[in-house]
């Protein structure tokens, strides 16, 4: 007995396989187009935190280069921990010479982003 044959001249189990390695194919091809979205979603969101990162660190570095340009007697006022902003900065004497001066998140007083020593001589007698 012969099988029957369709319009193309195929049998009718020959199209199911068809159809099958269609819905195969469509699978792989959605399952790979949803981890491209997904990948594509984690690298905007990288992106997005490396950029606000970038601005905090920016604005951290005007604020230690203004403390930079101040006076003796300036820094000397200003000694241990201010608040300025969204920004914690510490000015510290180690020695009658040097300042130090660290700027970082008010969030984590504990972990400074920047630190810079200074050093002011001490006024002529």
């Amino acid at each position: 007995m012969r099988a029957t044959t369709g319009r193309a001249g195929t049998t009718g189990g020959e199209r199911g396989v068809a159809l099958l390695e269609v819905l195969a194919a469509l699978t792989i091809f959605g399952t790979a187009a949803v981890s491209v979205v997904a990948l594509l979603e984690q690298s905007t969101e990288h992106e997005r935190r490396a950029e606000a990162a970038e601005r905090r660190v920016a604005d951290e570095e005007r604020l230690l280069t203004a403390m930079t340009l101040l006076t003796r007697d300036d820094l000397d006022r200003r000694l241990g921990r201010r608040r300025a902003g969204a920004y914690l900065v510490e000015t510290l004497r180690p020695t009658p010479v040097i300042y130090r001066v660290t700027v970082g998140l008010a969030d984590a007083p504990d972990a400074p982003d920047l630190a810079t020593l200074i050093y002011r001589p001490e006024p002529a007698q």
